[in-house]
């Protein structure tokens, strides 16, 4: 039974990008799929170069990839996750992808023409952008998922469990590296009777606002968390005790000139802060040190910094 009438019927209609090249990367065919969505007709590119008819082409990798399909007559295969696309053809999903242009999966077989001697290669486009989109929607969901895992929901920073686990890295880093990482341990002066005045509506707008001034003092490498209440730890690495008492200074002095708005009203709010520096003990036993000193600063009066020493 000669099948000849159904070749280009097929071909015309198949939900799949044909492409045909000869030894040489000029293109044979390419079918309406490719056509449609490149705004091109075979007739105008028919024996020209790939590389001038589809522009932004990976050149050399298609080329090392065409030649070895070739040379060992054998198929190869680019996958979405590879490479996301090679040809630019635009999909359907506009709303639903972040990218321009359709994902794509690509099969390169070897063909040999009746004479046994010309050879061509066949591209066989596969639109792989409902993949493309699930796993970076996916991806999305993960990420979102794993920073609510370690962030405050409240104020934005880390919640204790991720803040406490970070520095526990920090001292075995320096402990392995003989780095220096300091403690401060503050907490907001009199904040139940900031709560009973301005309700937890004012208290929770204070932290919030008191969350973010402070995160904007750090260094990117500091570690600010919640570490319970109106409580807070930053962990410092790279700093040794002189310095994070004059960072806590800093901080302290900050809050203390700040004025935070609820419901039109100026709130004035003042911390105090802790300060130990890591000296082989454990994490547990840094954050006892910073604790005490914060005890110290409260004790001393309030709205000031306190460093923990031996003695």
């Amino acid at each position: 039974m000669q099948l000849d009438w159904l070749l280009q019927p097929l071909l015309s209609q198949l939900n799949t990008g044909v492409l045909i090249l000869d030894s040489q990367h000029n293109v044979v065919f390419l079918n309406q799929f490719i056509t449609r969505r490149a705004d091109l007709q075979l007739a105008e590119v028919e024996g020209k170069l790939v590389y001038t008819v589809f522009s932004g082409l990976p050149e050399a990798w298609l080329r090392r990839k065409l030649d070895g399909v070739l040379a060992l007559q054998a198929p190869a295969f680019s996958s979405w996750e590879q490479r996301q696309y090679i040809i630019k053809l635009p999909h359907l999903r506009p709303v639903s992808s972040d990218s321009e242009y359709m994902a794509q999966n690509c099969s390169m077989l070897p063909l040999t023409a009746p004479d046994g001697v010309s050879q061509y290669v066949c591209l066989l486009i596969e639109d792989a952008t409902d993949a493309y989109v699930y796993q970076h929607q996916l991806q999305q969901s993960m990420s979102m998922l794993e920073l609510a895992n370690r962030t405050d929901g409240l104020t934005g920073v880390y919640n204790r469990s991720y803040w406490q686990s970070q520095l526990e890295y920090e001292t075995q880093r320096a402990a392995r590296y003989q780095h220096p990482v300091s403690l401060l341990l503050f907490d907001l002066d009199k904040f139940k009777q900031l709560n009973d005045r301005y309700g937890h509506q004012g208290g929770d707008a204070v932290l919030i606002e008191l969350s973010a001034m402070i995160t904007e003092l750090l260094r990117d490498t500091d570690l600010l968390g919640r570490y319970g209440g109106e409580e807070f730890g930053i962990i410092l690495p790279e700093t040794n005790l002189a310095c994070a008492q004059l960072v806590a200074n800093r901080i302290c002095a900050a809050v203390a000139a700040q004025k935070i708005l609820f419901n039109g009203q100026s709130i004035a709010v003042t911390i105090s802060i802790g300060v130990a520096s890591y000296t082989n003990q454990t994490a547990d036993e840094l954050i006892q040190q910073a604790d005490m000193a914060l005890y110290n600063a409260k004790r001393l009066g309030r709205n000031q910094v306190a460093v923990w020493t031996a003695d």
